[in-house]
Order: structure tokens, then C-alpha cells, then sequence
């Protein structure tokens, strides 16, 4: 375990993550003072800071409790490397680099005049990112909902929360790749909806997605395999580290693009997300820590129905705009449901218990 969880308050967990808070909005503030010399542009940015922030952590719930459920599994050693090497690379490298790639790319220019065209001319390189936002949801959509898929459409999986679609799909699991065959599906359906070179792009980039998923599957699967044949205590390692990587990069897509609906500054966008990541990493340790998603028997299935409404967002995204507030409280809201069945079963069973007591 990464800690003693029953010892440690809830707010002990978020220590670090309101220190990141108050440093951010700091350095938000400055930003803003630095770059407009008024009171209201300062706190114009400290307000859009705040708000990304905010934004971040709503979209990241689920995040969160995937991760857990990953890292539960995990070595102390790759439960550590995970919530430190792992951090850095969500922070700066999802929230940094990764646009800054994407300017590289698109642009066909060197990473530093990326950079300086993010600084100079934010409305051009606003532009690009925007552009770019088809491939970018086509391929995090089509993994994102392979993740989801691949949950459900398990023949071992005997909890079910929406018992009537959950019992089809575990039964359905046990024709091979229907999940991919469902992905699939979708791809065509969707790019029959756009024209021209956007289909093209979706469903080059849709399949790129699917290819990532399933090599990472691979992957991951191959190297933990070879440390188990070293030790037995090594399980839970590069492999899983690898897959969570991947799927914090998946689940920032959506984070990343958004943001540029509020502001087109790529300094702003990185202190208001990281704040959020911040968040995500002490909710992370909270429910390993706490055993939270063996207590709350439906925690994880919210989150991964919020995972597929994510992806079918992102893929609507391609075709119409959808506000990124929406997509926040739709995954909120689907994890708050299945956190309210969780305590109302677990207050039938105690019910139950008592009275099997009397009797």
C-alpha cells in the first residue's frame, strides 16, 4: 500500500495539492500582471487559472479511480515511480509538451519557435490547436473507449450496477474482439457523417487510437509477464505504468483543447491544469489508500460509463461543439449516481445482516 489510509484525514491527502493551488494562482496572478500591467488583467488570469483548475478535476474524476484501481495492483516501488515520474510527465508533458507537439507537427516548425510562437502570436498558435482538434479526438476518443469497453466486456466481471446492460455484455465477452468490432462500427458510422478530408482524418486517426490501445495491451502484458518470471512481487510494474500513461495522455485531450476556449495562452493553460492534475494525483492516493472502490461497490462503474460518455463526446466533437462544462458534469454526475447506489447497498446489506442477527 502506498500509506496508512485509515490514519490520514481526507484533507491530509490534498496537503500537497493546496500548496500547488496557492503557487499557481500566484504565478497565474503574476502572469497576468506581467502580461497586461492592470489589476483586472491579473485577476482576469487568476480567475481563468482558477476556473481551468477546476475544469481539470471535474473531467478527472474518473481518471482518478481507474487510476487507483490500476495502481492497487502495483509494487511500492511502481506505485512511487507512478506518483512521481508520473506527475511530472502528466503536468509537463500532457499539459506542456503535448500541445507544443502538436504546434511542431501541424506547423512543421522546431519545438523552441513553437514555443516562441505560443508566447509572441497566442492567437496563431490557438489556431493551429484548434485545427488539430479532429485527429486529437478521433484518436483519444477510439482509445478512451476501448478502456471503457474492455471493462464491460469481460466474462469474469460478476458485479453489475445496470444489471440489464452489464449481464449482456459480460455474456457477450466471450466472442472474441466484439469490443473492437463495436469500435469499429462506430468509426464508419462517424466518418459517413464528416466529408471529404475530415473522414479521411478521423478514421486514420480513430485507427491509430485502436492501434495504440492494443499495443500498449501487448506491451504491458509482455513486460510484466517477464518480471513475474523474475519475482512474483514484481507484478504491477512497467507494464501498468506504461498503460496509465497512456490513458492520463487519452483523458488530457479533451482537458488541453478545451482550454484554449478559455484562454489562448499556453502558460495560463499549463498552471491552471497542473493544478487540477495536482488534484488527481491526491485523489489517486486517497482511494488506494482508503480501499474506497472495494467499499463503494459501484465507484468504478461510474467511472468507466463516464469514460465511454467521454469518448462518444470526443467523437461528437468532430461534428458539433460541445461546451467542456458539459462533459465535466456528465462525468460528475454518472460517478456521484454510482457513489449514492454504492451507499444504498451497502445499507441494505447491513440491514440485512442485522436482521439475519435477530432472527
Amino acid at each position: 500500500m502506498i500509506g496508512k489510509g485509515a490514519e490520514k484525514s481526507t484533507l491530509s491527502y490534498l496537503k500537497w495539492a493546496f500548496i500547488f493551488t496557492g503557487v499557481g494562482l500566484v504565478l497565474g496572478a503574476w502572469l497576468g500582471w506581467q502580461t497586461t500591467g492592470t489589476l483586472s488583467g491579473m485577476a482576469t488570469v487568476f480567475f481563468i487559472c482558477a476556473v481551468l483548475a477546476v475544469l481539470e478535476i471535474s473531467l478527472s474524476f474518473d481518471n482518478a479511480i481507474v487510476n487507483a484501481n490500476k495502481l492497487k495492483d502495483m509494487t511500492p516501488v511502481w506505485q512511487h515511480r507512478f506518483l512521481t515520474w508520473g506527475i511530472v510527465i502528466a503536468v509537463f508533458g500532457m499539459r506542456i509538451v503535448f500541445p507544443l507537439l502538436i504546434v511542431v507537427i501541424a506547423a512543421g516548425i522546431g519545438p523552441f519557435e513553437a514555443l516562441l510562437l505560443a508566447a509572441r502570436e497566442p492567437a496563431e498558435y490557438a489556431r493551429i490547436m484548434h485545427e488539430a482538434h479532429l485527429p486529437i479526438a478521433a484518436f483519444g476518443g477510439t482509445f478512451l473507449m476501448m478502456v471503457g469497453l474492455t471493462y464491460f466486456f469481460n466474462h469474469e466481471k460478476d458485479v453489475h450496477w445496470i444489471v440489464f446492460i452489464e449481464k449482456h455484455m459480460a455474456r457477450s465477452a466471450t466472442v472474441k474482439g466484439i469490443e473492437i468490432a463495436f469500435v469499429l462500427i462506430l468509426i464508419l458510422v462517424f466518418s459517413n457523417l464528416l466529408e471529404g478530408e475530415a473522414a479521411d482524418t478521423f478514421v486514420y486517426s480513430a485507427i491509430y487510437g485502436l492501434l495504440t490501445f492494443l499495443a500498449v495491451e501487448v506491451i504491458g502484458g509482455l513486460l510484466d509477464a517477464s518480471q513475474r518470471a523474475m519475482s512474483e512481487a514484481a507484478k504491477g510494474g512497467l507494464g501498468a505504468f506504461i498503460y496509465l500513461e497512456v490513458l492520463d495522455a487519452s483523458f488530457s485531450f479533451d482537458g488541453v483543447i478545451g482550454a484554449f476556449a478559455l484562454t489562448q495562452n499556453l502558460f495560463v493553460i499549463a498552471i491552471g491544469l497542473g493544478i487540477g492534475a495536482m488534484y488527481v494525483r491526491s485523489m489517486t492516493i486517497m482511494l488506494v489508500d482508503k480501499g474506497t472502490l472495494a467499499e463503494y461497490r459501484y465507484l468504478e462503474h461510474g467511472a468507466f460509463y463516464a469514460i465511454l460518455i467521454l469518448s462518444v463526446i470526443m467523437y461528437c466533437q468532430t461534428l458539433v461543439h460541445i461546451p467542456e462544462v458539459i462533459t465535466g458534469l456528465g462525468g460528475a454526475g454518472l460517478i456521484g449516481i454510482s457513489l449514492w447506489s454504492s451507499i444504498r447497498y451497502n445499507r441494505r446489506e447491513q440491514q440485512a445482516e442485522a436482521l439475519a442477527e435477530r432472527g
